[in-house]
């Protein structure tokens, strides 16, 4: 769905300001709505299809591998490191913790700073490791780790058996059609600058291939494919990677910011609060490059973000500025409910479970709706349970979203069978509001 004339020009003005205030050589975002690139704003030198780097992005495809494998039954998260790369001195942290940068691990490798430097092969890697790479206890707290997202592609590759990146295009790229994400920049690519902070001169900055470390932040983009993997973010394909695997990756592992709680960390994903609204991504920084992905997945709208600088100057920078503009977009056209429409009659046993419930004397609502039994609390307002048939008998039901997720509801009846109680988790439903329980 386009964005309204007045919302993509006031996105425009955002962003020119930005260009300039910021002094970057070329800032670009595009607005993502319902699966689509919805509009693009630049400014500087700019084409479509034009690649940037994305720089840690790439953790969140690296992150989707990982998953991937764990869905297939070839590892689990909670298994330390040692059980796939045996030996490594660094192995007595989970492959969870890694994702989710609460293992303590150091946040760089040994040696030059990759990011600017030409990187080793795995093995090479792997024996430079030393155990006083933990800098913390696991679980001690939020540590960014760029060497984690190293060693995670390093047991990506073990347990697949192929590189990481053969892995990568096997997996997410071809299936997703990301055809301009590349592990190294194709043309058209906007070089990347160092600006000089008091001269307006430019220094270009080199374009290394980040050997092992290339699961931390190798990848090239543009704003069209990056615009596709936010969609996907938003709305996942199964074929690709199970929805309920990627509300796992957006479900937080720790907080980074302990003050506020205003940001976080989930499997490969970062999470940043602005009042009611989460936020789904992750930022990017490689020498001469910022990049930013922001998806708010209740509405299925996200911003992507390149720039062509080093640094930019704005609060929060390239992030901040990526998340400002999402929030233009939701606050000027709030995404609307999806029209209803009647659908099919429920079976026989679901009919005697709607209607009005009773705990507390506080008052529910039964509804049979998208092939569920949607419980709503009128009382307190709260966010409405939904419930599925668990398989085993029709008197069993498994929540599956809001506070009763995973918990079991059963249909309490009477001796002549009569629907009598909803008994969730304990908690006896009744059709009478002050019932004498005993």
């Amino acid at each position: 769905m386009p964005l309204l004339p007045e919302t993509s020009a006031r996105l425009d003005d955002l962003l020119a300001r930005a260009h300039t205030d910021a002094r970057v050589p070329t800032l670009v975002a595009g607005i993502v709505r319902d699966g689509a690139l919805a509009h693009v704003s630049a400014a500087g030198p700019y084409a479509a299809g034009q690649q940037f780097r994305l720089g840690s992005i790439t953790k969140t495809m690296t992150a989707a591998l990982v998953l991937a494998l764990r869905d297939e039954g070839r590892l689990a998260l909670d298994d330390l490191l040692y059980r796939h790369l045996p030996g490594t001195p660094v192995g007595a942290v989970t492959l969870r913790q890694l994702l989710g940068h609460a293992g303590g691990v150091q946040r760089e490798p040994d040696g030059d700073w990759w990011e600017r430097n030409g990187g080793t092969d795995v093995d090479t890697f792997l024996s430079t490791l030393t155990a006083d790479k933990v800098a913390y206890p696991p679980l001690h707290g939020f540590h960014y780790s760029n060497l984690a997202y190293g060693l995670l592609g390093a047991v990506v590759a073990r347990l697949a058996g192929e590189d990481w990146r053969e892995l990568l295009h096997k997996r997410l790229l071809r299936p997703l059609e990301l055809n301009r994400t590349t592990y190294a920049a194709q043309e058209p690519f906007a070089r990347g600058y160092v600006v000089h902070p008091w001269l307006d001169q430019l220094r270009e900055e080199p374009r290394p291939d980040a050997g092992a470390m290339a699961p931390a932040g190798q990848l090239w983009s543009t704003v069209e494919d990056l615009a596709r993997w936010a969609a996907f973010l938003a709305d996942p394909d199964p074929a690709v990677l199970a929805p309920a695997t990627v509300d796992e990756m957006c479900t937080p592992v720790v907080l980074s910011d302990l003050d506020s709680w205003r940001s976080g960390h989930g499997l490969g994903l970062q999470l940043w609060r602005r009042g009611d609204r989460v936020y789904a991504g992750h930022s990017g920084s490689m020498p001469g490059y910022v990049a930013n992905l922001a998806v708010h997945r209740p509405s299925r709208t996200a911003v992507v973000a390149f720039a062509n600088a080093y640094t930019m100057h704005h609060p929060g920078g390239l992030s901040g500025f990526a998340l400002d503009l999402l929030e233009t977009v939701l606050d000027r056209e709030p995404a609307r409910p999806a029209p209803w429409r009647p659908g099919p009659p429920p079976p026989p046993s679901v009919a005697p479970l709607t209607g009005r419930w009773w705990w507390m004397a506080r008052e529910y609502e039964a509804a049979w709706q998208d092939e569920a039994l949607i419980i709503t609390p009128l009382t307190t307002g709260r966010e409405p349970w939904r419930f599925e048939p668990d398989g085993l008998s029709p008197d069993r039901w498994l929540g599956r979203s809001g506070e009763n997720d995973g918990e079991l509801l059963q249909v309490r009846r009477s001796p002549s069978g009569e629907v009598t109680a909803l008994d969730i988790a304990t908690f006896v439903f009744t059709r009478d509001p002050w019932p004498d329980l005993g």
